[in-house]
């Protein structure tokens, strides 16, 4: 199953960016040379992008370039070793909005502020924020996801790794698997989103920049 795609002129009219800067940031190296996907199609060769990572990107731009000039971005963006190290309490991860209130009472497992989150506890606190607030998982589903992401936290750390999830007849399930990876899912099976640890770290990063 490939990852869901959208084509320039969907992207353009999307996110209100011009083709001017969209190819001034791939010049900066602010959107990777593998997001620019040629494909054939009835009108000739069209650029294509992985629609989730490249409007994620987009919205983490367009939200920082006021104060920060494309140079300093790009070097944000290429070093994220910093967030790896970040530990904070969930004091701090309430002041500084890094997940939603609703995301924070239900899976912060803690009530004392100065507990301290690791960089895996907070990726899946993002991870979970980011499909509730796309309206893609209820809270039962969210459950499943925070579940699975929490009992895998050791076969996973320090490596790369994406998340699937997909349904099949009404039938949620996640699967998360180490980066990259090309998945092939049985007939009727529906993708619903695909999120990588790349995509949730560079989230982490624009909410503590």
């Amino acid at each position: 199953m490939e990852e869901d795609l959208i084509s320039k002129k969907e992207l353009l009219d999307l996110t209100g960016i011009s083709y001017g800067q969209l190819y001034r940031w791939k010049r900066k190296q602010l959107i990777p040379e593998s997001w620019f996907i040629r494909k054939s199609t009835y009108t000739g060769q069209e650029t294509f992008f992985p629609k989730e990572r490249m409007l994620g990107r987009i919205q983490h731009i367009l939200s920082k370039k006021d104060d920060l000039s494309l140079d300093e971005l790009a070097g944000k963006l290429s070093d994220m070793s910093s967030v790896h190290k970040q530990l904070l309490t969930i004091k701090e991860v309430r002041e500084r909005n890094i997940v939603s209130s609703v995301t924070l009472e239900r899976y912060g497992q803690c009530d004392k502020d100065e507990h301290k989150y690791s960089f895996e506890q907070l990726i899946h606190l993002v991870a979970v924020d980011l499909l509730l607030g796309k309206g893609e998982l209820s809270l039962e589903e969210a459950d499943l996801l925070h579940r699975t992401l929490s009992v895998n936290r050791t076969q996973f750390e320090g490596k790369s790794w994406e998340l699937f999830f997909a349904r099949k007849m009404g039938v949620s399930f996640f699967l998360q698997a180490p980066a990259p990876s090309e998945l092939v899912f049985d007939e009727g099976v529906r993708l619903i989103s695909r999120i990588t640890l790349e995509d949730l770290t560079e989230q982490l990063q624009g909410k503590l920049g």
